[in-house]
């Protein structure tokens, strides 16, 4: 996969996690996932299309995923994934992915994004047999991550 496809989600990622819920998320090692690969208990999916083809997937525990929701609701507690942590966190991909858009664009590459699909459960098990996997993981504190799996194509 085409390194500048991987930076702008990146930047785009760290840039609205900084800006909407105050996390400061440093870049881990990219790797590559060999598939079918187990995920965290809260994924958040959204397809690609245009002259970038396929899937990002935003990957993280229950405790990432309530910790994102209450910072991006001021601190409230959010003590379970309810209906509105669902859907904070499923905008805050939307806005990760706009910008992502955006940043591409400005590089001469169009892409559309779908509306995102929120799963949650233990033992979750993705399996993309026609893209290889590069797993972004961003690191949170605490050592705790949030992670990019992106599986895409050039059209």
């Amino acid at each position: 996969m085409n390194i500048e496809y991987i930076n702008p989600f990146i930047e785009a990622s760290q840039t609205v996690l900084k800006q909407i819920a105050g996390i400061d998320a440093k870049l881990g090692k990219v790797y590559l996932k060999e598939s079918p690969y187990r995920s965290n208990s809260i994924i958040i999916i959204v397809g690609l299309t245009g002259q970038i083809r396929g899937q990002a997937m935003f990957s993280m525990t229950m405790d990432v995923g309530l910790s994102i929701a209450s910072s991006m609701m001021g601190g409230m507690p959010v003590p379970e994934l309810d209906e509105i942590s669902k859907s904070a966190l499923s905008e805050l991909t939307n806005m990760i992915l706009g910008n992502t858009a955006t940043i591409l664009y400005n590089k001469g590459l169009n892409i559309d994004i779908t509306p995102p699909t929120c799963l949650f459960g233990e033992n979750l098990q993705i399996s993309n047999s026609k893209l290889k996997t590069v797993c972004i993981p961003l690191m949170l504190a605490d050592g705790k991550a949030f992670e990019i799996d992106l599986a895409v194509e050039e059209q």
